[in-house]
């Protein structure tokens, strides 16, 4: 796993906030989800602009992540993020928020 790699959630009632710093990828996506999806949540934000690698299954867990929480989510990309977004044909998305 990726020694930078971290994803932190703080819950404020019934929302979380990830913010997610390091490599996305197959060995760390699960652990992002997890942070993501605490038991007391209905809606999350998750900060991805400190991310510097983002692979296919990371966009897996934001897909996940937006039929957790259908209107509810909000992504905040990286420019790195925003351009695999892009070519996985997902920028459209209304969850994602970028600056």
């Amino acid at each position: 796993m990726d020694q930078d790699f971290s994803a932190t959630g703080e819950v404020d009632g019934e929302h979380v906030t990830v913010t997610v710093t390091g490599e996305v990828d197959m060995a760390t996506a699960d652990e992002l989800f997890r942070a993501a999806t605490p038991a007391t949540v209905a809606a999350a934000t998750v900060d991805l602009r400190a991310v510097t690698f983002f692979d296919s299954a990371a966009i897996h867990t934001l897909i996940r992540l937006a039929d957790r929480y259908p209107g509810r989510l909000t992504v905040v990309p990286s420019s790195r993020v925003l351009r695999v977004l892009e070519i996985s044909g997902l920028a459209g998305q209304p969850w994602l928020k970028p600056e």
